[in-house]
């Protein structure tokens, strides 16, 4: 392994670390020596990648967001191999998210309660992750229904997120 991959397995190490004990309990409740110890990377490796335990939240948020976008795309074209049309196959792809074995909730709006700063960046970084989501629903309801079925997507997203 060269040196310039050693960085990004490191990384990587963390990032996964920090989103599977942050999601399951809690960020104010795992501190940076526990990422540390449980990633087996030193102090200064965590450091290197990441400047404070709130730009670690930030990157863990981003990180978790391209697992849900990667996880929706793969499942939803699963479901439309089988014959599901897109709007059917996006909530067949959410019910198969919400089954997983892991699944505590929202990981963005368990964040966003948990940090209760409306000016961190990791609490703006949810909030944009919630406009996002409502966008692609809106895309994906206008896809299957036609431009007039927008009107409901908002209803539509208070309700998925309900679950």
């Amino acid at each position: 392994m060269s040196k310039t991959q050693r960085p990004s397995s490191a990384r990587k190490r963390i990032l996964e670390t920090a989103e599977t004990l942050f999601y399951a309990e809690g960020i104010r409740a795992v501190g940076i020596d526990r990422v540390i110890a449980e990633a087996g990377v030193a102090k200064m490796t965590l450091y290197n990648h990441f400047s404070s335990k709130d730009d670690l939240i930030l990157e863990v948020l981003k990180f978790r967001e391209e697992q849900f976008d990667l996880f929706m795309k793969q499942r939803m074209m699963e479901h439309q191999s089988r014959g599901l049309d897109s709007l059917r196959a996006f909530f067949a792809a959410l019910k198969d998210w919400f089954e997983c074995p892991d699944y505590r909730g929202c990981a963005f709006i368990n964040a966003t309660a948990e940090l209760a700063d409306p000016q961190h960046a990791a609490t703006q970084f949810c909030t944009e992750h919630k406009r996002r989501f409502r966008d692609q629903i809106t895309e994906i309801i206008v896809e299957a229904e036609g431009p007039e079925a927008a009107a409901v997507a908002p209803a539509i997203s208070v309700l998925v997120e309900g679950a």
